[in-house]
Order: C-alpha cells, then structure tokens, then sequence
C-alpha cells in the first residue's frame, strides 16, 4: 500500500500542472484554478475550526469505531480508537479543508451532502462557509457522530444535519429532500463498488451545477480504478485531479476534458 501511494503520487507529480491556470484551454476550469482555488478563506473560520481540530488532538477518549462500509486505510483495522488518532489521522486536512470551504461558499446552494462525517472537520468548513445553505452529513458509526454533534454545538453551527446510519438508508432519503444539490463530498466507504454506486446514484439526480468532490481517489488501486470509471460517465463534463481529492462537473456546453492540477 506505501508502495503504491509513493508511486502514484510521483505519477500526479509528472501529470500534474497548471497551478496558475496555464495551459487550460476552459475558461470555466481556468476560473476554478486561477480563481476559486487561489481565493481566500475567512481567517476567522479557518482559526476557529483549526482550534477545534487541535482540541481533538488532544482527547483521550478511546470509542469503538464501527465503519458501516470500509473507512480509511489509514485508521488501520483495530476497531477500538482514540479521538485523537481519528483527527489525526482521519479528518480532512487543513488545506483540503480550505478547498472544501471555497467551493462549498461559490456552489453549495441549494443543499450540501456529505457522506463520512467523522470528526464534523470537514463538515465544519462547509457549512460555516455557506451558512445559508443546510448541509446534510451521513455518519454510519453512532459514537463518532455523537462526537462530531458536540463540536457543531461548540461551534454553534446552526446548518448541519447530522444523519446516524448507513449511506444505502440516509443517501435516498436526502436525495429525495434535497433536489439537485449543489456540493455532495464523498468520504467514506473507500472501496471501487460502493463507491460508484453512491456516485451513480448522486448523478441520476445532480442538476448542471451539481459539484461532487471524491476524498482518497490515489489511495489504493481499487480507488484508482473507481475514479477512472467516474472521469467517463456519460453525465460528466469535465474532472480536476489535485491528487488527494478528485473534482466532477456536470456542466452542459462545455467540452469534456480531465485535468490533473499541481495543489
């Protein structure tokens, strides 16, 4: 598994480029890269939840991890963890964390979906970046999401809606409340089958300007091989690979193409 993640990503090293929008010939993906990519933040947002990440860090509590489908291979299989490792290791990064932000603030009306609350990081960036959009989180372990509960009361976050159970029973159901979302994130269940058919079932009902966001797309091979099949459904307009997160648009009009972006 190192060995194939070292490899792939000095893959995405070779392929990848236009960090500052050369060499892309779409004005609509030229304006991803050059300007929503390079946007800034709220400071005050990004502080407030990077405190709360370090507050996790620090607990010591040990609960029992049970993952409905298959969670990051990095948490390993011991099923009994401490908070800490989980946002340690588990929750999103800072600076993916701020990709989810920027593009949560400029697509996530109507609604947001996201699937693998965790810790509620990710979560977080989200819906405090676009506080009049509500945001709803699937999270299939019932102790992480009581803890990922307490931080979005600390944070007094009024927009999230925290579903406890499986992708296969919440995801219809939100679908069903939520016409055409604007920003679905994909966090859990990394495995090639379940994967795509979660994707499939959020393009059957994705509007022209559905976003969908895949954590983990360079893990594993199996990963790999689902995002390969996602760059090529017949609803997809164009792909941005920035190696940890892969980046679907539905959009209409505009010619299909795959970009693999230095982040």
């Amino acid at each position: 598994m190192i060995f194939y993640r070292a490899a792939s990503y000095l893959r995405y090293l070779i392929l990848s480029g236009h960090r500052n929008g050369h060499g892309i010939h779409s004005p609509f993906v030229f304006d991803i890269v050059t300007k929503i990519f390079r946007n800034k933040s709220d400071t005050d947002i990004v502080l407030y939840i990077e405190k709360i990440r370090d507050k996790m860090i620090s607990d010591t509590r040990v609960i029992r991890k049970n993952d409905l489908g298959t969670g990051s291979f990095r948490n390993g299989l011991d099923k009994n963890k401490k908070v800490s490792e989980i946002a340690r290791y588990s929750s999103v990064p800072g600076k993916y964390g701020f990709i989810l932000s920027v593009m949560a603030k400029e697509f996530g009306k109507p609604c947001i979906i996201e699937l693998g609350t965790s810790l509620g990081i990710s979560t977080m960036y989200m819906a405090m970046s676009s506080p009049e959009t509500s945001v709803h989180t699937i999270e299939g372990c019932s102790e992480t999401a009581d803890i990922a509960a307490e931080n979005f009361d600390r944070a007094c976050i009024g927009n999230i809606r925290l579903h406890k159970g499986s992708f296969d029973e919440k995801l219809p159901e939100i679908l069903d409340s939520c016409n055409l979302p604007g920003l679905v994130f994909i966090d859990g269940n990394h495995r090639k089958e379940p994967l795509l058919k979660y994707f499939n079932m959020i393009a059957e009902r994705s509007g022209n300007g559905t976003v969908v966001i895949i954590d983990d797309i360079s893990l594993s091979r199996e990963m790999e091989q689902a995002w390969q099949e996602i760059k090529i459904h017949s609803k997809v307009s164009v792909t941005i690979d920035i190696y940890r997160m892969g980046i679907v648009f539905f959009r209409k009009g505009i010619n299909s193409n795959h970009y693999v972006v230095r982040y």
